[in-house]
């Protein structure tokens, strides 16, 4: 593995001549999204991005989990780790139970590709899992096209998408010293798609449009069907990432055990997730932890606020194919 792959971007003209012309707003946590290649990008992270998509060479047996954020993707982590690795680790043994999955599937533009990195792709054990929260239309070419390496994308209901991620985001209001009252937040989020990553519609059109071009290499979840189903999914996974349940585990019952281990209320109940962070992360192990349930933004939406989003997501994924159930 080259040293090149952590590369850091610390070219002060790049900073000040592009990045200091970006559009740029404040998102629901208080901190500052710039408009990059089409998306926001928390302002925190660009020169990491930059990085990411210059240097970061996928191998053939890479997975890389992608994901909008608060969609599942902590849940779809451990299960995927779980997955992949349970030759390696019993599960009674799993690093799981003493690792928060962001750990054990570092993101690579804030884990990675940062000053100085939290992770070096060097110390990754092959095959690697990694995860992203960029569009389809960021990723480095190396992943979209000059590798089979594998995709695994995950979505949400955008109502309990964007009620999640205001909870977490809440989390960190105090830090930025920053208040907005969600009936505000909401407009801002329907207008322009203020949030990171977003806008929601164009991250997950992204993937959905690539997992109907590539389906052997791109698979795309939504986190309603993995709730409704958990068990047919780890089948469903294993299957994809080449490495399937065998006869012996199926009768063992082995995708039952990892679901088990992998439940939100086990991953919550862990000391691991109750406590402390990720270096010097904003962000407190439990945030990661909440509700998970389906239909919660009904206890939060005003009927306005509820139904400007439900048109939103009409009118920008009508004709795609793409749907979520709201009720």
């Amino acid at each position: 593995m080259a040293k090149s792959e952590n590369f850091q971007n610390q070219n002060p003209t790049l900073e000040e001549g592009l990045f200091g012309s970006l559009p740029k707003e404040k998102h629901c946590s208080g901190f500052d999204v710039l408009f990059y290649q089409g998306f926001w990008c928390p302002e925190i992270i660009v020169e990491n991005v930059v990085s990411f998509q210059q240097h970061f060479q996928a191998h053939e047996n890479d997975t890389i989990l992608a994901s909008f954020p608060k969609c599942g993707t902590t849940w779809l982590k451990a299960l995927i780790f779980a997955v992949a690795n349970r030759s390696k680790h019993p599960l009674i043994e799993s690093p799981l139970l003493s690792a928060n999955p962001h750990v054990l599937v570092p993101f690579l533009e804030f884990h990675i590709y940062r000053k100085p990195p939290l992770v070096n792709l060097q110390d990754v054990p092959s095959p690697r899992i990694l995860s992203t929260h960029l569009p389809y239309s960021a990723l480095p070419a190396s992943i979209k096209t000059n590798s089979k390496c594998k995709l695994v994308y995950i979505c949400r209901n955008p109502l309990d998408q964007f009620i999640s991620y205001w909870h977490f985001a809440s989390g960190m209001q105090s830090k930025s010293h920053y208040s907005v009252s969600l009936d505000e937040w909401s407009k801002k989020y329907c207008i322009s798609g203020i949030t990171p990553f977003g806008p929601f519609w164009d991250h997950m059109l992204g993937y959905w449009k690539a997992s109907q071009e590539k389906p052997g290499q791109v698979m795309f979840l939504k986190y309603e069907d993995l709730k409704e189903d958990d068990v047919f999914y780890v089948k469903k996974l294993s299957e994809f990432l080449g490495v399937p349940f065998s006869t012996e585990e199926e009768r063992d019952g082995m995708p039952e055990q990892i679901s088990r281990l992998c439940s939100f209320e086990n991953l919550k109940d862990l000391e691991v997730n109750k406590s402390g962070k990720i270096d010097q992360s904003p962000v407190d192990n439990k945030q990661y932890f909440r509700k998970a349930k389906v239909g919660d933004w009904s206890n939060y939406l005003s009927s306005s606020v509820a139904e400007a989003l439900k048109k939103l997501m009409h009118d920008k994924l009508e004709g795609s194919g793409l749907t979520f159930k709201t009720s």
